[in-house]
């Protein structure tokens, strides 16, 4: 099969299976690609897709969110208010190691002579298998099957297998189950991309020049290891168990043993043809800010016992179940399209691996499939991911918003340090302190207050959920709308207007600006959004109003305050090019020509000094057209399309995000080719490593940006101000588009075709949605009938086609009206 951008796998090497990712055949060309796309992990803990052997590897990788180690920043030339401590997540001890010795020869797959092999990851299952037959330098067979999953439901729980069979010959056998902390003083990627050769890449983490982990307690007996550490600085606590079975006919010799940073199980079998031996390995790890080492691996020694009563078998059942109700939620289908599907599922599955037991911790930005970007929370978790939480497991979105509401007062000294009143929450940070060494690029982005507001209204609008924005939600609402009133100023030039500088918005590619389109746009959603929130609590529950008034010091004279800051924020609008510009001067720079950039000086962070790109009308990512359609209510169609055109042909797409919102909006302006290009792009990020750095971890707000993409892209969800409004437009290529959505604790299903929108009320009381700015009660099954989706843009948006429909009892539903404005755009 040959390659395309629709499907740019090597389809012999991973052939297409709907419901798993499967590899065929070994290959160490693309080691740290590979172990991340087989990762295995539950938002908590997380496993790279290291060989169980234990020897190849890009970087061997365990990791814990939230788990990290800190150390002095130190910046060449110092400044007041400068980030002070960087925080790196830790690669915690490998427990994955399995070896395996037949006449005392090791598999080694890079070397071994493999009759089959087949690696899987199933999206249903949770589970990651091997299974290969190797012949041996005497030419004996042997078949060896593995299995790796982390728990969804036990968050601390990992189990594997390995399971060998002679097939001809007998022979002595040695499965080596082995824990290893790495901890030697250097960090495995680090080493690992020396002796390639590569250079300097920010999005890659830091190494440590000492030793992080400080061992406390080892312990070994009773077919169980047990170790207990200290992080050296940030001093967070570590305690790790591995339990062993084996159950085999053939006679063996089991030897226990442990000491520091290494234990081991070995068992000796003298192995007979035909007879299997079954080697099960359970693991547990806890972790905590201050909790004693001791205290810790005791609580792994609960896990396991639970783990010896009732059996391995009742996990991978659970696992299988939780999937179930995972899928019944999440899943997005589209029929007809198998390459297309299997990706999807993978992303999605992604999502499930980075936030399903984050719980107490946030959502990194590499989930915990690598230590890319240090294992730091970004703004990427609530523009991205919480979005796709909150319409199919918003108990999981919950989760996010109280961690940053957790982080609020951290936020709030932040500010303090930067003169601001209210809270400022980092720009990256793993306990809530600005890590960003950078600030043009990091601190600059005052935007994250406005993207967290942006993403507890969402979240609080579609389910409902008034007691969370009572009780916390509404002191980020407040203290945010706080900053934004003190960061800006009035001016008074033909007009009073609200004006906000020395901002970086989303392109980093241009930083600290006067008025950031997007900045502007979403402080005034915030400014607004707090005011009105405030407001309807203050109705909903006057006691609890006035212990809030009282909590925060909070009167109506600020409140009005806030209201006049968002009706006069300053928005700009370039009159003579008919488009918002970027920023008060982003207009007045050269344009940088794209088409004259050699491949190889992409992206240009890599190759270019930060002051030249500065000088440039060049993005790194969407940044206007994120303000399209995030605001989407505040600007026209015919506005989105000529910002669409202007920014899009000087847009890098050197961050992954970017795409993303690029597909959405070229399919809302009619670009429809255009849009499934960018999907494309936008699916295969990590899964054809299509920025060469999918090595470092998954792009987990990439995975967020599929669903995105298919559901407020092509399915054209809208929710502006809690009002849900479906506006369809089915790639022509795709016979049907599926997907659900969870609106206030009904769950709605609904199924696009070319002509018809079916929405089916799956579970829960009837909602009402919007089709194309038409109101639709769903209570069973209705069926909407789509006019033509518009003209395939490469000229004239036109109109907007008609809409009408039927219910299932034959009655009418009413056609929506275009926008006149839009009759001779």
């Amino acid at each position: 099969m040959s390659r395309s951008a629709a499907d740019p796998l090597d389809r012999h090497r991973f052939p297409i299976d709907e419901w798993r990712l499967v590899e065929s055949s070994y290959s160490t060309d693309d080691l740290g690609a590979s172990e991340t796309c087989f990762a295995v992990g539950n938002g908590y803990l997380g496993m790279r897709g290291n060989p169980e052997e234990g020897r190849e590897s890009y970087a061997h990788g365990t990791f814990i969110n939230g788990f990290h180690e800190t150390w002095p920043i130190h910046h060449a030339e110092e400044a007041y208010g400068f980030a002070q401590t960087g925080q790196t997540i830790v690669n915690v001890p490998d427990t994955k190691v399995l070896k395996l010795y037949v006449d005392d020869e090791p598999l080694l797959l890079a070397d071994a002579d493999l009759e089959s092999y087949e690696r899987s990851i199933d999206f249903a299952a949770g589970v990651l298998t091997r299974d290969l037959v190797w012949r041996t330098p005497a030419g004996k067979r042997v078949k060896v099957s593995s299995t790796r999953m982390v728990s969804f439901t036990e968050r601390h729980l990992a189990i594997m297998t390995m399971e060998v069979t002679l097939l001809d010959g007998d022979a002595p056998v040695v499965i080596s189950s082995q824990v290893l902390n790495r901890q030697d003083g250097k960090d495995e990627y680090h080493v690992k991309d020396a002796a390639m050769g590569s250079g300097f890449d920010p999005r890659k983490a830091q190494g440590f020049a000492s030793r992080v982990l400080d061992p406390i307690s080892t312990w070994a007996g009773d077919d169980r290891i047990l170790m207990g550490y200290r992080c050296m600085n940030s001093e967070m606590t570590l305690g790790v168990g591995v339990d062993h079975t084996i159950v085999t006919d053939n006679p063996y010799v089991p030897m226990l043993s442990a000491e520091n940073d290494y234990g081991k199980m070995v068992y000796r079998v003298d192995a007979r043809a035909g007879q299997s031996i079954v080697v099960t390995k359970t693991v547990a790890y806890h972790t905590s800010k201050g909790v004693p080492a001791r205290e810790l691996v005791d609580r792994c020694v609960r896990t396991l016992d639970r783990v010896r009563r009732h059996g391995t078998e009742l996990h991978h059942e659970e696992q299988k179940l939780w999937l179930d109700e995972f899928w019944a939620n999440a899943d997005v289908e589209i029929p007809g399209q198998p390459a297309v599907q299997q990706a999807v599922r993978w992303n999605l599955f992604q999502i499930a691996q980075a936030s399903a037991r984050a719980e107490q911790n946030g959502i990194p930005a590499k989930g915990v499939t690598g230590s890319g970007y240090e294992g730091h929370y970004f703004w990427d978790t609530e523009i991205y991911v919480l979005p796709f939480l909150t319409y199919t497991l918003p108990v999981m979105a919950r989760n996010a918003l109280r961690f940053r509401y957790q982080m609020l007062p951290s936020a709030q000294r932040r500010a303090a340090v930067l003169s601001q009143r209210g809270a400022l929450f980092p720009w990256r940070t793993i306990n809530g302190e600005e890590a960003s060494a950078y600030y043009a690029a990091g601190t600059a982005q005052y935007h994250i207050d406005a993207d967290i507001s942006y993403a507890l209204c969402r979240y609080v609008e579609a389910t409902g959920d008034d007691e969370f924005m009572l009780r916390e939600g509404v002191d980020i609402l407040v203290e945010t709308a706080r900053m934004w009133a003190d960061l800006g100023f009035w001016r008074s030039n033909g007009g009073e207007t609200f004006n906000i500088h020395g901002v970086t918005g989303p392109d980093e590619y241009t930083t600290v600006v006067n008025n950031n389109l997007f900045t502007n746009v979403m402080a005034k959603d915030n400014l607004q959004k707090a005011a009105d929130h405030v407001r309807r609590l203050r109705d909903l529950s006057p006691d609890g109003y006035a212990a809030l008034a009282d909590r925060l010091d909070l009167d109506e004279a600020e409140i009005e305050e806030w209201e006049r800051a968002a009706a006069g924020m300053s928005i700009p609008f370039d009159e003579n090019l008919g488009i918002h510009p970027q920023d008060d001067h982003f207009l007045d720079g050269e344009v940088w020509e794209l088409a004259k950039t050699p491949e190889d000086h992409r992206p240009l962070l890599l190759h270019y000094h930060p002051l030249v790109i500065y000088r440039f009308q060049v993005l790194k990512q969407a940044d206007v057209c994120m303000a399209l359609f995030l605001q989407g209510d505040s600007f026209t169609q015919a506005e989105k399309r000529a910002d669409f055109e202007y920014y899009d042909p000087i847009t890098t797409g050197d961050s992954t995000l970017s795409a993303i919102v690029q597909s959405i909006i070229a399919a809302e302006v009619g670009y429809y080719e255009m849009a499934m290009n960018y999907f494309h792009a936008g699916l295969f990020v990590d899964l054809a490593d299509l920025h060469d750095n999918a090595s470092e971890g998954v792009h987990v707000a990439s995975t967020g940006g599929v669903w995105a993409m298919l559901v407020h892209g092509f399915g054209g969800l809208r929710d502006h101000h809690g009002r849900v409004n479906l506006d369809p437009r089915l790639p022509t290529s795709w016979e049907r588009l599926t997907f659900r959505l969870n609106l206030a604790g009904s769950r709605v299903r609904a199924d696009l075709t070319s002509d018809e929108l079916v929405l089916t009320l799956e579970t829960g009381d009837p909602v009402t949605v919007r089709v194309r700015d038409e109101p639709v009660e769903v209570s069973g099954t209705i069926i909407v009938a789509l006019a033509d989706q518009g003209p395939r843009l490469q000229g004239a948006l036109g109109t907007l086609p008609l809409i009408s429909g039927r219910r299932e009892d034959g009655s009418m539903i009413t056609a929506g009206v275009p926008d006149p404005s839009l009759q001779d755009s």
